[in-house]
């Protein structure tokens, strides 16, 4: 059953590819969604998938791409939404 979340990740998440490798982590779960940039630094996902992919993506999420220093990520479930695909939103 597939089902929709936020993911916001603050830390040295700008910058350093999060984004890009975001969208790579998210086309290997099979994950449908986008990923942006905040004005506050940090970065903003919105994620549809299985619970199982889902729940792997934010365990991804808390390291991120080898440059990255996570320091804080906060999920919340939203209304089911339907993405065709995983996009980089500016």
């Amino acid at each position: 059953m597939q089902k929709t979340i936020s993911i916001i990740v603050s830390g040295k998440v700008q910058g350093v590819y999060y984004r890009q490798s975001t969208k790579e982590k998210a086309g290997e779960l099979n994950i449908t969604g986008e990923v942006r940039n905040l004005p506050d630094d940090s970065v903003s996902i919105i994620a549809t998938g299985t619970a199982e992919e889902l729940d792997q993506l934010v365990e991804w999420c808390k390291t991120g791409p080898r440059r990255a220093r996570v320091t804080s990520v906060v999920t919340k479930e939203l209304t089911l939404r339907a993405f065709d695909k995983f996009t980089i939103t500016r």
